[in-house]
C-alpha cells in the first residue's frame, strides 16, 4: 500500500477554471484588453499565475504584467471559491485514503495563500499532511522542488509515494521526482497529453485511485 498520495489541486481536486478565468477577465478588462472565453483558460493554466497572464496577453511588458498580476490576485482573493467546486467522488476519495491510514497532500502551482485559504474551505475535515502552493523561492512546477519540500515535511521512501495530476506539468514533475504518477481525465487537459507525458498510470474515476494506492 502506498503511504503518501500528493494530489495536484486545480483541475485534479477541484474545478476551479471559472473562477480562474473570471479573475483574469477582470483584470484585463481593467487594463483594457479583451477578455477569453472560460473555455480557452484550460489551456493556459498549470503553470501558475504569472505564466497565465503571460499567456492571456502575450504582448504585454513586465510592468504591465505585474499589474494584470496585481489585480487578478485583488478580484481572486475575493471570488476564488465563488463557482469552483470539488469534482464529483473527490471528497470520498480523500476520506476513504485518510481512513485507510495513506497520508494526503497537496502539490499546486496556484500561490500559497490562494491554496491555504481554499483547501479548507472545501476539505475542512482532511487531516492534510502538507498544502504546499507556488512561494517566492522555490520554482514551480514541473520543477520537483515542491515534492522534494512535501517529503520533507513528510519523510516518505520515493516507492510508497503516488503523485496524481491532469496535466503533462504533473507527469513531468512526478518523473523529475522519481514518483509513480496518476493522470486523471476529468481536469483540464485531454487524455491525449497525459499519455503523450508519458502518465505511468492514467484514472477516469477517484475510485480508481483507491486501487492504485492499494487500498482495499
Amino acid at each position: 500500500m502506498k503511504k503518501l498520495v500528493i494530489f495536484d489541486l486545480d483541475g485534479t481536486l477541484l474545478n476551479t477554471i471559472a473562477d480562474l478565468g473570471d479573475a483574469c477577465n477582470y483584470a484585463l478588462r481593467a487594463m483594457g484588453y479583451s477578455e477569453h472565453a472560460l473555455a480557452t483558460y484550460n489551456y493556459m493554466v498549470g503553470n501558475g499565475v504569472r505564466k497565465l497572464i503571460e499567456r492571456a496577453e502575450p504582448d504585454a511588458d513586465k510592468t504591465t504584467i505585474d499589474r494584470l498580476l496585481e489585480l487578478f490576485r485583488e478580484y481572486y482573493d475575493e471570488h476564488s471559491t465563488d463557482h469552483t467546486t470539488p469534482y464529483p467522488g473527490i471528497p470520498e476519495l480523500l476520506t476513504r485514503l485518510h481512513e485507510n491510514g495513506v497520508a494526503i497532500a497537496v502539490a499546486s502551482n496556484k500561490y500559497q495563500s490562494a491554496v491555504d485559504r481554499i483547501i479548507p474551505h472545501f476539505f475542512p475535515d482532511i487531516p492534510f499532511v502538507a498544502i504546499m502552493g507556488q512561494i517566492e523561492d522555490r520554482p514551480v512546477k514541473p520543477d520537483p522542488s515542491i515534492v522534494f519540500a512535501i517529503l520533507n515535511k513528510y519523510p516518505t521512501p520515493k516507492s510508497d509515494v503516488l503523485y496524481v495530476g491532469d496535466s503533462a506539468v504533473d507527469m513531468e514533475t512526478a518523473r523529475r521526482a522519481c514518483v509513480d504518477s496518476v493522470g486523471v481525465t476529468w481536469g483540464f487537459r485531454p487524455v491525449s497529453e497525459l499519455r503523450g507525458a508519458y502518465a505511468d498510470n492514467i484514472v477516469t474515476s477517484p475510485s480508481e485511485i483507491i486501487s492504485l494506492a492499494g487500498v482495499k
